[in-house]
This record gives structure tokens, C-alpha cells and sequence, in this order.
């Protein structure tokens, strides 16, 4: 679960409540403090949502750009305990073009943990490659509603 989490004691509240994975996106740029108290407290249960347009992170809704490159600010999340990532690039996402795989690829190999990616999957061939790249998994949203993409048959493609 993610969206406007930005205290300590929500992302306990979910965890409690039942919720498997708690995603922080604007709070790991503006306080990168609760991040590693966070990993520190709850370890794998927290994602760090990396949102970036045109190299450079972007916070609150994606409405405000930040100076932070998306691969020094992905190993500087690393660094605080962050394990597990969900990448979107931001100017693909909804666009049914392609996934940005030169930037996945580039982060799989920087940090050399967990990845889900967003932004652009439109196709099984998508799927196939974030999957060679070792991603470990994709975010499909309008190719679902637009028919691109057939969940049982993505399912059965990547596994």
C-alpha cells in the first residue's frame, strides 16, 4: 500500500492492520530519516517508490520535480536499509509505448536488489524483457483495460 504515507506510526498502523508491503515515495526524499528507521523497524515490509521523469525524481503526485538523479537517489536509499524499489518513469507511465528499459537495466545492475517496474508495459514482449533484465515484476495498468495485454496469458509468459 502506498500514497501519502509519511509517519512512522502509519506504516506500523498498515503493517499491523495486515497490509504485506508498505510503499514510501515523497517521505524517502523529504525525510530520509523515517526511511531508515523504517527499514530498521520493519525491514522487507518497506518499498521505496522511485518516480522519476527524464532522469530526475519526482514527489508529491508527481507534480514536483526534484534535482535528485534517479540512480545516486536509488544507492542512497540503499545505503539507509531500503531493500526492494518500485521504479515508474514517470513520462511513460499510461502511454502504452515501452517500458524505460535502459534505466531499469541500469538500476537492476546498480543496486542489485528487488525492482518492480511501471510505466509503458504494453505488451508480452514487455513483460519478456523486464524479465530477462531480472526484474522482479511489472505494473500493467491501462494495457489490462485496453485489451494489449491478457492477464492469463501474461501470467503464463513470465512464468
Amino acid at each position: 500500500m502506498g500514497g501519502g504515507i509519511r509517519q512512522l506510526e502509519t506504516v506500523e498502523q498498515l503493517l499491523k492492520a495486515g497490509i504485506e508491503r508498505v510503499i514510501l515515495g515523497t517521505a524517502a526524499v523529504e525525510a530520509p530519516q523515517l526511511i531508515e528507521e523504517a527499514c530498521r523497524k520493519f525491514s522487507e515490509s518497506i518499498i521505496v517508490g522511485v518516480d522519476a521523469r527524464e532522469g530526475h525524481i519526482a514527489i508529491h503526485g508527481w507534480r514536483q520535480e526534484t534535482g535528485l538523479k534517479t540512480i545516486e537517489f536509488t544507492k542512497s536509499m540503499v545505503q539507509l536499509g531500503v531493500r526492494r524499489f518500485i521504479y515508474t518513469d514517470i513520462s511513460r507511465d499510461g502511454t502504452l509505448t515501452e517500458p524505460n528499459f535502459a534505466t531499469i537495466f541500469e538500476l537492476v545492475t546498480a543496486i542489485k536488489l528487488p525492482i518492480v517496474a511501471a510505466g509503458g508495459v504494453s505488451s508480452l514482449s514487455h513483460l519478456k524483457v523486464l524479465k530477462e533484465l531480472s526484474v522482479e515484476g511489472a505494473i500493467v495498468g491501462k494495457a489490462l483495460s485496453t485489451g494489449d495485454i491478457n492477464l492469463k496469458q501474461a501470467l503464463a509468459a513470465v512464468s
